[in-house]
């Protein structure tokens, strides 16, 4: 153990799966989720945003529900399954269709929170295939309203997610 302005370093090893890979390492303690997923693994669609939960941009996929992995600690991640936006695209590098559609829809301008609002709209679509129900604008407008997007004015990212959820139900 080091020693750190006077705190003990402790360290924990974190073992869980990253966008289908098992993936092991030794992470300090008190490190978020996020700074595990771009330090250790290079996973730069993990933005590091407000840092406080705030803004949406570092959102990830825990075992099938999203979460803010800048407050979500790093060690609370041993044993599960994790997924970033790097984990959507195909085996040689196709977009996922919500991918497409944030293209299509012109719902991506700086592209900084795109990632975390694209891996909100992936649990929300999840959610409507298993459920069977489909979301109305004024549902999905809520459940993307943790985001902060200073450039699209979010009907774009709204159009995006409501065609994606209208294809995959084959209307």
């Amino acid at each position: 153990m080091s020693e750190d302005k006077g705190f003990k370093k402790q360290y924990k090893l974190v073992r869980c799966r990253i966008n289908g890979v098992e993936r092991e390492t030794m992470v300090d303690v008190r490190a978020s989720l996020t700074d595990m997923l771009r330090n250790d693994y290079s996973l730069t669609s993990v933005k590091k945003g407000c840092e406080v939960g705030e803004c949406g941009a570092c959102n990830v996929i825990i075992n099938g529900e999203c979460f803010n992995s800048c407050i979500y600690l790093a060690v609370w991640a041993d044993g599960k399954d994790i997924r970033t936006l790097e984990g959507l695209m195909g085996p040689n590098g196709e977009l996922s269709d919500i991918q497409q559609a944030f293209i299509d829809e012109a719902a991506v301008q700086c592209g900084f929170c795109t990632p975390g609002v694209i891996m909100s709209a992936v649990e929300i679509l999840e959610n409507a295939e298993t459920t069977g129900k489909e979301y109305t604008r004024e549902e999905l407008r809520k459940l993307l309203s943790g985001h902060l997007c200073r450039c699209t004015g979010y009907e774009n990212i709204l159009n995006a997610v409501e065609k994606t959820m209208k294809k995959r139900k084959g209307e």
